[in-house]
């Protein structure tokens, strides 16, 4: 399976990169949907959520502490920000590989837009 995603990790494309590691990569979405409007995704490909097995749980938790390390280094933690994976159409899901959007610097509604 080849994405976008795995472009941007391959350095194929170009991304606006605000973390990497040996297993996590995090870059700006090319359409912010808040101020800070951040991708953070595993450099292995996983097409859903539902593709999760258990042997991801310690990577899948990585996405999350990625995400507070974001944001402290940001400087939104205290303010705050969400936290947002989709999956397949439905849920709005449009790359498929597991991706988590950090959303900050504006008061979120709920329900979203």
């Amino acid at each position: 399976m080849s994405t976008i995603f795995t472009k941007i990790i391959q350095k194929e494309i170009p991304a606006d990169i605000v973390y990497e590691d040996d297993e996590i990569l995090a870059f700006r979405d090319i359409s912010p949907q808040a101020p800070e409007h951040i991708l953070v995704i595993p450099k292995k490909e996983i097409p859903t959520v539902n593709d999760i097995e258990d042997a991801d749980a310690i990577l899948v938790g990585k996405l999350f502490l990625t995400a507070k390390k974001i944001a402290k280094e940001l400087a939104f933690d205290e303010k705050g920000y969400r936290l947002v994976m989709n999956c397949n159409e439905d849920g709005g899901q449009t790359v498929n590989h597991i991706h988590m959007h950090i959303l900050a610097g504006r008061q979120l509604s709920w329900p979203p837009g």
